[in-house]
């Protein structure tokens, strides 16, 4: 009788929300993988996880954790501030490590986590799980196609309302990194690299703290980007708006496409082309878009291509995002580090 395959393990750090409603599901999606331990600063929160995830191993440490045989590879999902000393643990140990973004707080920090995931031989990668989306491929794929001709300007749409259960520290810690340009801007940023294929080079933004954010945070950013291809992008993005909807386009000279209810985490939305000879809807076939980020992911451990965002992806949505941060405490333009 054959010997069963063996199971690449995955270990969470951090109990968290978006762990328990979308990266264990897409975890197990993968042939081959499961989830087979997790640890919270809190051991009797990682039980209680553990027990209603069916999780077989619990611990109260990372170090505890880390030194569990049955994990290869590791989903990091704490808070912004402690990504920095758990991923450069888990590269220390052999490893694999998908990091949920911001990857760090300062660019030096992210650039410290890539650099000892490589040293290591370990796989690293930012869970940017918009790029991952079916819409924004075909969105990406006609741009790139010259659909709309050359790209001129970009918007986007993300102003939501953040759920109770999720306001905790995202609007009370400014050292966790708290805020809307963490948590939402940074993901507008990574999408428009993704469809544009460009960085961007220069941020000015102005805040607003309406009614969530306290402790000096914003639950409210308008900013504009320009890119390294000329394209000015604006970008809406809120913590405290809860009927305007999402959306993204991108303004060319021949053309606009145009993605609506699309900077989401459901596989859901709309994609036009709109042109001289008017408005052609363009099919999409959703897929999760947790288990395509994941898949990607798992293929580059085993050698066959790279994740869906690199750890230098994160650091360049990273470095946009603290421009914009910067922008809006200063009131003037920030050139954007680049490598």
């Amino acid at each position: 009788m054959a010997e069963p395959a063996a199971i690449t393990g995955w270990g969470l750090i951090g109990a968290s929300t978006i762990a328990r409603e979308h990266m264990i599901g897409a975890i197990r999606a993968q042939p081959g993988h499961d989830v087979v331990a997790v640890a919270s600063s809190s051991e009797a929160r990682a039980q209680a996880f553990a027990a209603q995830q069916k999780i077989p191993a619990a611990y109260g440490s990372v170090a505890a954790l880390l030194a569990d045989p049955a994990v290869q590879a590791v989903y990091i999902s704490t808070t912004n501030e402690l990504h920095l000393e758990q991923t450069l643990a888990a590269a220390a140990a052999g490893k694999h490590v998908l990091c949920e973004k911001p990857l760090a707080l300062r660019i030096e920090d992210a650039e410290a986590m890539v650099k000892a995931c490589r040293a290591a031989g370990v796989v690293m990668a930012t869970n940017h799980h918009l790029r991952n989306s079916a819409t924004h491929h075909k969105i990406r794929d006609l741009v790139r196609g010259g659909a709309i001709g050359r790209p001129l300007f970009a918007r986007v749409f993300h102003a939501v309302f953040l759920p109770p259960h999720l306001q905790g520290w995202r609007i009370r810690r400014p050292d966790a990194g708290g805020g809307v340009v963490l948590d939402i801007s940074v993901h507008d940023v990574d999408t428009l690299r993704f469809i544009l294929d460009a960085d961007p080079v220069d941020a000015i933004a102005m805040p607003q703290s309406a009614s969530l954010a306290q402790a000096s945070l914003e639950d409210g950013v308008m900013a504009v980007l320009r890119f390294g291809n000329g394209v000015l992008a604006q970008l809406h993005d809120a913590f405290t708006v809860k009927y305007a909807g999402t959306g993204i386009e991108i303004h060319g000279e021949a053309g606009s496409v145009i993605g609506r209810n699309v900077m989401t985490q459901r596989p859901v939305g709309d994609v036009l082309l709109r042109n001289a000879e008017g408005d052609h809807p363009i099919p999409v076939v959703h897929e999760n878009l947790y288990v395509r980020g994941v898949a990607a992911f798992c293929n580059a451990v085993r050698g066959q291509g790279r994740p869906a965002a690199t750890g230098e992806d994160g650091i360049r949505s990273l470095a946009a995002a603290l421009a914009i941060a910067e922008s809006q405490r200063t009131r003037a333009a920030v050139s954007i580090r680049r490598d």
